[in-house]
């Protein structure tokens, strides 16, 4: 294929208005033209993507991926790590490029363009809850890592991904699946034609409740709807979904609690923690696409509710509680909000200075209305004080554009640049905290590609991104427990960061990337859900390499790996001598998957995740140990149109941790309290078996 040719393509892709991309260790690299997805090899796609770390993941890939939990679609990116420390309701811990992303701050997700991170939240700023996510009904995964991207925003430092779901399917599906330790799952989705357009509904329940010696009871119901008429070029889509969670925790519990037998690693320190979450969205999004130019513009409204029930130290006697050291140290964390927002984009092609060029400027609008973000001292779920109350309205416009450039064969530039203002309204129940406050920054992007040449390209990546604080702590002045005098937070937070990377496809039936980074966070004075204050943080830096691997011998055969390795460090002076460790910062992270279809009838995947020691004090001395994790999923087709699978979670029965902390509690006969490791358990050996029929 001719270079004219290729580039031709490219602005063709770029002028529809979604994005192709290069995906290894979990996605092949596909050109979408309508229905059509066309593989490519290193020179026969040129200039589609910006940097060496951006991908799509297909549904072909993730219909043979065992999955425990929803939120592990996310790890079809590259080196993102998924667990989870308390009841399967809660958000999902994240870890990504040297990165505790925590409950998701620094790294941005969407559904159809729907943000899920959630601003000013109750219990953890970017909080990221996927359980309303329907697995089957996922059509594409696109995802970034990094800060170069224009149209990326609040959250994104490390990375951002968009999960996007199927307008239509070929055939209706009906599955129920039981498991161990009282898993149920019934699901139900089917398209139609409808005046013209394709109308699509799903209903999934489901029922778990795990090898904790307290039944975690997680009930899940998800209901979604949605209409589409016309095509990816020009058209619209009208979606609506509901989710209900509720559950019974157990927590990440005390090394020393399990040492002298006083629990088992199934254990709970505080029976009644849990919690209960639900989500209710419209969206509408539309498209049109002429010949030189595209237009794209979605609009949503949803509503999201939260009581989570928290015990980390158990007995600490502290002011923050009423008597901790005989009721508890158990909180409840509620909110309560109703988020509108919108965003368009406009691309078109034009010469500059002779040179072709393709163009892109957006707009992006969000409002959070929270009528109640609170903390509250509690035991067994019956409030004991107030803590704080608070109603914030948060507001954000952002403008962006970018420009990307072929200066000649084998040499484009993308230019970007963005700009955000947020603004905070707080009305607090402690009066001195109440107030306003904004802020604006500006986040210039550029890249470099070089190639391709003998089927492979260059990238070279500079920019700058941020993650908003709570919008508590930008107007903060005293300390809700004791009303000593703080500082406010500073509402946006800049990252730093720059990538050198290649992609290749010069070894046959084989793509493969390697990317070398940096990011750079300034300090920051921080807000923190569970004290309801502020606290510092340290300026820090993270580097790393990353590598992936996707190879494809037969039609019948997928390998995927990826491999990467962190480097986090405070980079200040260290002036009170804790060390220059970022305490849970992820170092080396590995995954392996293999999806096989020996015969039409038969179908196995694999996947082997690494999740390698972390530093838990910043001083280096207490460190995690390493997460081995091996799931397989066996599929057989009965006939036509029934399919039974046998998903095996945790193969090898593994006994390592799901997640480890290094921190202060005190247990009921202790006199005072004692730093130990807290750790969740990976959740042993198990098997879910499902029966699926098309209609």
């Amino acid at each position: 294929m001719s270079e004219n040719k290729c580039y031709k393509i490219k602005y063709l892709v770029l002028l529809l208005g979604f994005g192709c991309g290069v995906s290894q260790a979990g996605g092949i690299q596909t050109l979408e033209l309508d229905a059509i997805s066309v593989e490519g090899q290193g020179d026969e796609l040129p200039g589609v993507v910006e940097s060496a770390t951006v991908g799509t993941v297909t549904a072909e890939q993730l219909k043979n991926r065992p999955l425990a939990r929803t939120g592990e679609l996310l790890e079809t990116v590259p080196g993102l790590i998924v667990s989870q420390h308390s009841g399967e309701g809660k958000a999902n811990q994240y870890y990504l490029r040297g990165f505790n992303l925590d409950h998701g701050t620094d790294f941005a997700t969407f559904v159809d363009n729907v943000p899920v991170n959630l601003v000013t939240h109750a219990h953890g700023q970017g909080w990221t809850d996927t359980n309303f996510i329907i697995p089957e009904l996922i059509e594409n995964i696109q995802y970034k890592k990094g800060v170069y991207y224009a149209e990326e925003g609040d959250f994104s430092a490390a990375g951002a991904a968009r999960l996007y779901y199927a307008n239509k399917l070929k055939q209706g599906i009906a599955k129920i699946e039981a498991g161990k330790y009282g898993y149920y799952r019934a699901m139900v989705a089917d398209s139609s034609r409808v005046d013209g357009g394709d109308f699509l509904y799903a209903f999934d329940i489901s029922q778990y409740n795990g090898p904790w010696v307290t039944p975690m009871g997680y009930d899940k119901k998800n209901i979604m709807f949605r209409y589409s008429k016309g095509d990816r070029d020009n058209g619209f889509t009208v979606a609506a979904l509901s989710y209900k969670g509720d559950w019974t925790a157990t927590d990440q519990i005390p090394q020393r609690a399990v040492d002298s037998g006083l629990i088992s690693r199934w254990g709970s320190m505080d029976p009644t923690d849990g919690g209960a979450a639900k989500r209710t969205s419209l969206s509408a999004d539309w498209r049109q696409t002429g010949e030189t130019s595209s237009i794209k513009a979605n609009i949503y409204a949803f509503e999201y509710a939260m009581d989570l029930y928290s015990n980390f130290t158990y007995y600490v006697d502290d002011p923050f509680f009423v008597d901790g050291r005989n009721n508890s140290n158990q909180f409840q964390q509620t909110d309560d909000r109703r988020v509108y927002g919108g965003s368009s984009s406009y691309n078109f092609f034009a010469p500059i200075a002779g040179f072709d060029s393709e163009n892109e400027i957006g707009l992006q609008v969000r409002h959070d209305n929270i009528s109640n973000v609170g903390i509250y001292n509690t035991k067994a779920r019956q409030r004991l004080k107030t803590i704080r109350e608070d109603a914030v309205k948060q507001t954000s416009v952002s403008l962006y554009g970018k420009t990307d450039i072929q200066w000649v064969p084998g040499v484009r530039s993308i230019v970007g640049i963005r700009l955000d203002h947020f603004r905070y309204d707080v009305n607090s129940n402690i009066a001195a905290n109440s107030g306003t406050a904004n802020d604006t920054l500006v986040s210039p992007k550029f890249s470099m590609v070089f190639g391709p040449w003998k089927q492979t390209e260059y990238f070279v990546n500079v920019g700058r991104g941020f993650h908003s604080n709570d919008g508590r702590g930008a107007t903060a002045k005293v300390d809700p427990v004791d009303g000593s005098s703080v500082d406010p937070v500073n509402p946006l937070v800049p990252a730093t960061g720059a990538d050198i990377g290649l992609r290749t496809a010069i070894i046959p039936k084989t793509q493969a990337s390697i990317s070398l980074w940096a990011l750079d966070i300034d300090s920051e004075l921080l807000f923190v859900g569970d004290g309801g204050a502020t606290e510092a943080t340290r300026p820090s830096r993270r580097t790393g390499v990353e590598a992936s691997v996707y190879y494809r011998p037969v039609s019948t055969l997928i390998i995927d790996a990826d491999a990467a390795y962190s480097r986090g460090r405070f980079n200040d002076s260290d002036p009170n001598n804790e060390g220059k460790y970022i305490d849970g910062s992820v170092e080396g992270v590995a995954s392996l998957g293999v999806s096989y279809e020996p015969t039409k009838k038969i179908s196995t995947g694999l996947r082997v995740r690494y999740f390698g020691p972390r530093p838990l004090t910043p001083d280096n001395s207490v460190r995690s140990n390493s997460t081995k994790i091996v799931n397989l999923q066996l599929g057989y087709q009965l006939t036509k149109q029934v399919k039974a699978t046998l998903n095996i979670l945790n193969l090898l029965n593994s006994h390592d941790n799901s997640i480890d902390y290094y921190y202060e509690s005190q247990l009921k006969n202790e006199s005072a309290p004692v730093n130990d490791i807290h750790f969740h358990p990976e959740e042993p050996r198990m098997i879910r078996a499902s029966l699926s029929a098309a209609f």
